[in-house]
């Protein structure tokens, strides 16, 4: 069975988006400090696929299906329907933009987290389910749909913007699956106890 895994870079504070995080603005200001990490280079493609940006970009690359709130998706146009070749499913009460008709692998699961994690664990197979966004992130924690966490711990303090756990209903026992310390952040991986 698929293992469902949040992904996120996250500043010392809790913070996963600078202030004025908008359409206009995806991540707010300062947001791109927390992937420095991975290495971009010039043309946004990491530079050493050897070191820790390649380790986590592989991982990332290895999930079959990914669960994006619907902000997330919104202000990247659902990455032109095309999240590396796999099924994106998007929680929302709502119906989705014109937009989504150009995007077959979008799909708009609008009876819960719940509905959308089963979805996309079934369409992933037995790979992982990468789960982005903060609020969906809340909600499948709340649901009990998410089991792990891969936070990229990065050293700075944002101060403002979105934060990343701003409201859980309640307390969620965790334990570290594996910690590998860099210069440019620390990538921690739990386990959600149930």
């Amino acid at each position: 069975m698929a293992t469902s895994v949040l992904y996120m870079s996250m500043s010392l504070d809790g913070f996963i988006a600078g202030p004025g995080d908008e359409p206009g603005n995806p991540g707010g200001d300062g947001f791109m400090r927390l992937h420095d990490w991975y290495g971009f280079d010039q043309d946004g493609e990491i530079a050493d696929l050897d070191g820790m940006g390649g380790h986590f970009m592989r991982e990332t690359m290895a999930t079959g299906a990914l669960v994006a709130g619907r902000r997330t998706v919104e202000q990247v146009d659902h990455w032109s329907g095309d999240a590396h070749g796999v099924p994106i499913f998007v929680p929302s009460h709502r119906p989705p933009g014109p937009s989504v008709a150009n995007h077959p692998m979008v799909t708009y699961v609008s009876d819960g987290i719940v509905s959308a994690m089963a979805q996309a664990r079934s369409a992933a197979g037995d790979r992982d389910v990468v789960v982005l966004g903060g609020y969906t992130a809340q909600q499948a924690l709340a649901a009990g749909v998410l089991d792990e966490l891969q936070i990229h711990q990065i050293p700075v303090l944002f101060g403002s913007g979105r934060r990343l756990f701003d409201v859980l209903p309640e307390r969620v026992e965790l334990e570290i699956a594996r910690v590998i310390d860099t210069p440019d952040a620390t990538h921690l991986r739990y386990r959600v106890r149930r």
